[in-house]
């Protein structure tokens, strides 16, 4: 495909948790649109490996790199190995989560915290180390994955909605903050995804996930990450601050 053709050629995406899932969709429709790609994984280097391996055949530049993002020298780390071998980041998918589902009576501090970490401190950490390549670039996109939750609330799910609503205040605040820098910032807020994250639900859960999804289906994340490659679209450089719920109208108001 020719470069012209191509609206995000020369632009370099990191996706976080990008070996499985919503992340790994959107890494692979990143690589479509033209940008060189950042696959991080914690765990399973095989399935990261894959997803580069993918990329690379169709023809654009990808470094898969392990990092628990949680942790900041860890994300410094990361940061770091990606400009040395591809070059500063331009685009950021903060992706990475994880649950720890229990009621509030029966949720310890611990799983409070290791939800908090996983998925709100480390979007936090990334978004630093990111903006400092897209501020001399006076140009970068990110989109961080909230979730209805955040909106909504989730009964088992303090931990996990506390954390996707920190999503969404933290989208807002680096939106208003890097606006005169052509930085926009903005989140996007997925329905039922089948992933490895929601495959612990039971079939009752499932049943309800369905129940409360007007279009009565669940959403793929192909789906979820078309979204995203839009929002890195030097189209929806109008857009920053908002919040779109790809989720088949389980959050719509009425």
């Amino acid at each position: 495909m020719a470069e012209q053709h191509l609206p995000l050629a020369g632009k370099i995406a990191l996706v976080t948790g990008s070996s499985q899932g919503i992340g790994r969709a959107t890494a692979l429709r990143l690589a479509q649109s033209g940008a060189d790609i950042i696959v991080n994984f914690r765990n399973n280097a095989g399935a990261a490996a894959e997803v580069k391996e993918q990329i690379e055949a169709s023809g654009r530049r990808c470094v898969a790199i392990q990092a628990d993002v949680s942790q900041e020298e860890e994300v410094n780390r990361l940061f770091a190995e990606a400009a040395s071998a591809i070059g500063g980041v331009t685009i950021l998918v903060n992706n990475a989560g994880t649950t720890r589902d229990k009621l509030i009576l029966q949720m310890t501090p611990a799983d409070f915290d290791h939800v908090i970490s996983t998925n709100l401190r480390s979007a936090f950490l990334c978004t630093k180390a990111a903006l400092r390549s897209m501020m001399r670039a006076r140009w970068g996109r990110i989109v961080n994955i909230s979730s209805p939750a955040g909106l909504l609330g989730s009964a088992g799910q303090a931990n996990y909605s506390a954390s996707k609503a920190g999503i969404i205040a933290l989208t807002i605040s680096t939106a208003r903050e890097m606006a005169s820098r052509t930085i926009t910032a903005n989140a996007i807020a997925p329905g039922f995804i089948p992933t490895e994250l929601t495959s612990i639900l039971t079939d009752q859960q499932r049943k309800f996930m369905l129940d409360v999804t007007p279009l009565g289906r669940h959403g793929t994340p192909e789906e979820i990450a078309s979204a995203i490659n839009f929002l890195c679209l030097p189209e929806a450089g109008y857009i920053t601050g908002q919040i779109l719920a790809v989720d088949g109208g389980m959050s719509m108001h009425i």
